[in-house]
């Protein structure tokens, strides 16, 4: 029987991250999720998991959504060999609770810019989809570590948005997108958004230029797009 060490070994394998998993109960059960007993999340964690999307054909081909295409080459290949079913965040319906399934996975918990916060990873880390297998898998206990943001008597993260885009009210996308489109937003463009590197949790698993610039620069297309059919 595939033990979770065989799984994670696989999805290393792959350049890819096994970000913690759990047996399906009733509180996830849903009509497209029959026979399926086991969810396994898949992600990144700091420069784990870029390396092989940056080396990859989609990286580079100058198409659209590179990242997901090339999740959904590599975690459906890892699917097929491992007799799982891929499952992925993106690209909906059906939209998949990945939120909540990470907070059952391991220990993550939402922060105050609504991005889940890990103990080690800090906001640097990221699910690109899920295993889902029919049979029961062995799962490690959960990581109990409660969230970071409890003892963040400061919380910089809120401080350090040059536009104030979070606050009481939630996270303003509009002001975070009209910003980065201006010359004052070449610092977050380049270097990453500056309330996320502003959390002092895992530091060292920051995003490097040209990762922190990628996902900039997906983040302001997406938004682009939504804006258009908006």
């Amino acid at each position: 029987m595939l033990t979770l060490a065989e799984i994670a070994e696989s999805i290393e394998r792959g350049g890819l991250v096994t970000r913690g998993g759990f047996a399906l109960d009733e509180i996830d059960r849903r009509a497209d999720l029959e026979g399926v007993s086991t969810i396994v999340l898949v992600g990144a964690a700091g420069a784990r998991g870029w390396s092989a999307f940056a080396n990859s054909p989609e990286a580079r081909d100058g198409l659209a959504d590179p990242l997901d295409r090339w999740s959904r080459r590599a975690i459906g290949a890892l699917a097929a060999a491992l007799g799982a079913r891929a499952l992925y965040p993106f690209g909906g319906p059906p939209h998949w609770p990945f939120q909540r399934w990470a907070m059952r996975a391991e220990s993550g918990h939402v922060s105050p810019l609504g991005l889940l916060i890990h103990p080690d990873y800090g906001l640097w880390h990221s699910y690109r989809g899920a295993l889902a297998f029919a049979r029961p898998i062995a799962m490690l206990a959960r990581d109990p570590r409660p969230s970071p943001c409890d003892s963040c008597a400061s919380r910089p993260c809120l401080s350090a948005c040059p536009v104030g885009a979070f606050g009481a009210d939630g996270y303003d996308v509009g002001a975070c997108a009209a910003h980065l489109r201006r010359p004052a937003g070449l610092a977050c463009m380049d270097g990453g958004c500056l309330a996320r590197r502003a959390c002092p949790v895992g530091g060292e698993h920051a995003h490097g230029p040209a990762q922190a610039a990628f996902h900039m620069r997906a983040f302001l297309r997406a938004r682009d797009v939504d804006e258009r059919r908006g």
